[in-house]
């Protein structure tokens, strides 16, 4: 006699960044167990192949390709996952960095933060088109999340970064075509950003520091000190 299966509810998010509208189902005690075993073996790659496989496997919505969507989308797809597969809500430990009497408070604040209440924090004034000069622009792109698995093949931050940036080019136009990033090689690519000046990198760096990020503010007070915290979780 075949043992009973417990039905899985299914819900709908839909994403900040790309607007796609993805099903998914809650991932199940298996697929967790995976997950905290990469996440113990402190191995970058094996902890973003982890999230990818729960990912796909929870991902009801046909054709989503993660790799092509920003990490962004990916952080607060993966939070909204969490959330309705072990709980909505989690505890938190903060230390309170008050000084009194010249030292620090250093006491252990504890706190419960709502998973559903983390949203986007975007510059709306930040335009992914870039004049560099007067006749080319670039078009910009959030990164990707295949871009995490990209960069883990090299071992210099500078090279890191600027094949990032490759990646994050949508375009570059002359004022008589367009260069997309499909059509042209990576390396080409990453020459073309080489030989920027520093004043044009400037730009694209302007970009990278205001890129959206998931953020809540939590306010709390410390228990013994009684200084109130207002503190920025990204």
């Amino acid at each position: 006699m075949a043992l009973p299966k417990l039905d899985v509810p299914s819900y709908e998010i839909t994403l900040p960044l790309c607007k796609k509208v993805i099903k998914f189902r809650p991932f199940l005690v298996k697929e967790q167990k995976n997950l905290l075993m990469a996440m113990e073996s402190s191995d970058s790659l094996s902890v973003q192949n982890g999230i990818r496989d729960i990912l796909n496997n929870c991902t009801i919505t046909e054709g989503i390709d993660l790799d092509k969507l920003p990490i962004i989308d990916i952080e607060y797809y993966f939070i909204n996952l969490r959330a309705k597969s072990v709980g909505e809500v989690v505890e938190s430990k903060y230390r309170c960095n008050n000084i009194v009497e010249d030292k620090l408070c250093n006491n252990i604040m504890e706190t419960k933060i709502d998973l559903t209440e983390i949203k986007i924090d975007r510059d709306e004034d930040i335009n992914p088109e870039i004049q560099l000069t007067e006749n080319l622009i670039l078009k910009m792109k959030y990164p990707e999340f295949g871009i995490v698995e990209k960069s883990l093949a090299f071992d210099s931050i500078n090279d890191i970064t600027f094949n990032m940036i490759a990646d994050s080019i949508e375009y570059i136009y002359d004022g008589e075509q367009f260069y997309y990033d499909k059509d042209v090689p990576h390396k080409e690519i990453v020459e073309f950003i080489e030989s920027l000046s520093q004043q044009h990198f400037a730009k694209i760096e302007e970009f990278f520091a205001n890129l959206p990020k998931l953020q809540k503010k939590v306010e709390m007070k410390c228990s013994r000190c009684g200084f109130e915290h207002k503190i920025d979780v990204e």
